[in-house]
């Protein structure tokens, strides 16, 4: 199971908010690439990467920023995933182009399916390098950086899914996102039964439990935030029980 840190980026800054709220932020640094460097340090493979300007406007603003951490990753050999902004196939062939191994599309998959599933029949994309972004409270969908609630069920997109070939579904529980609750387990569970599509869990994971849970769950993988950067959670540790080298 891969294990992503998150790196947050709003205004240029490292941030995380509480349950998706932009009036609730922390900041954690002013060098997401310094912040990308200690995670790869740390023996992180992956991470995991939002433009939260993006998410909220549709326009790309950290792009600087994404750039510096594709190389650094490259160089380290380890692969980013980001997403946040991404709206049209344009900009999807824009961001992949800078070295991101998996890009999340969430808001524009879920608003406007037809363009969707046209990205997925597209012979110049490949299929295992898009995720699906299901950001979700009690299950519904939510889009626009989690400004606008839709009548969608995340389980339902989920299903639907099956047999793409895209590389993950990135599921988050906005109502835990950023609270060190632990992971949402019953809706986490449902996801990983219900596709094919490998489940990446985001949102409240606080502890090695957390970790340990989603491995024997078969979850493809889980994003690492506010944990992390409070010190509730050991990398290294997690990275350890993620591979199976222990319990």
């Amino acid at each position: 199971m891969d294990l992503l840190p998150a790196i947050d980026i709003r205004g240029g800054q490292v941030v995380r908010l509480q349950r998706g709220d932009y009036d609730q932020q922390t900041t954690y640094g002013d060098s997401p690439l310094e912040q990308a460097k200690r995670f790869f340090d740390a023996g992180a493979r992956w991470i995991h990467v939002v433009d939260l300007d993006a998410a909220r406007s549709g326009e790309l603003t950290n792009t600087r920023h994404l750039r510096a951490i594709c190389e650094t990753a490259s160089a380290a050999g380890a692969a980013v995933q980001c997403g946040g902004g991404v709206r049209d196939t344009k900009r999807v062939e824009m961001i992949l182009a800078f070295g991101v191994r998996r890009l999340v599309i969430g808001s524009a998959a879920m608003k406007d399916r037809a363009w969707f599933d046209s990205l997925l029949t597209d012979e110049r994309i490949d299929n295992s390098r898009i995720a699906l972004g299901l950001d979700a409270r009690d299950g519904r969908l939510a889009a626009e950086g989690w400004t606008e609630q839709l009548d969608l069920m995340a389980i339902d997109l989920a299903r639907q899914v099956s047999g793409s070939g895209l590389g993950a579904i990135v599921y988050t529980d906005i109502a835990r996102d950023g609270m060190l609750t632990g992971v949402n387990v019953e809706a986490t569970a449902e996801l990983v039964q219900a596709t094919d599509v490998p489940i990446i869990a985001s949102g409240g994971v606080a502890s090695i439990d957390d970790i340990r849970w989603c491995r024997q769950a078969g979850c493809g993988g889980a994003v690492l935030g506010k944990a992390l950067y409070e010190q509730t959670l050991d990398l290294a540790a997690a990275l350890a029980v993620a591979a199976g080298e222990r319990d």
